[in-house]
């Protein structure tokens, strides 16, 4: 259960890492208040109302000099400074980090008697040998 949740962990910090670090752009084309088209990674076309003549008359009246079709855009950038150096660290979190992995090293220092805590005991006497009598032998 524990590696099954490492890796679950590990592959969403890499999502998150990926994420935060693309930029992309969203392209919409709107004729009025009606979104007509919408684009990630490419410019989203228009509805063919741009292009046409505006004309007063009385077959067509909405149609005025101004165009109704509007084109937005949303740009998100991605961080690229993604490496902190130990130079930007203040000296608190220096010493901080000093002192944890000098803590953390010590951890695993030997002990410094050989003491074998069982050798005052006698060995139990066996009656018979088990592998010998099962014919079991580790090869």
């Amino acid at each position: 259960m524990k590696q099954v949740f490492h890796k679950i962990l590990s592959i969403s910090m890499a999502f998150v890492v990926m994420f935060s670090t693309m930029s992309f752009t969203v392209d919409m084309h709107y004729c009025g208040e009606n979104l007509v088209d919408f684009s990630l990674f490419s410019k989203a076309e228009g509805c063919g109302m741009e292009k046409a003549q505006p004309v007063k008359s009385c077959e067509n009246p909405k149609m005025t000099e101004k165009s109704c079709c509007t084109d937005q855009q949303i740009v998100k950038e991605g961080k690229d400074d993604l490496k902190i150096s130990f130079d930007t660290l203040s000296f608190e979190q220096q010493t901080f980090i000093a002192a944890f992995t000098y803590s953390y090293i010590n951890l695993f220092e030997g002990t410094e008697s050989e003491e074998v805590p069982f050798e005052d005991y006698p060995r139990p006497f066996v009656k018979r040998d088990v592998q010998v009598l099962h014919q079991t032998f580790l090869i």
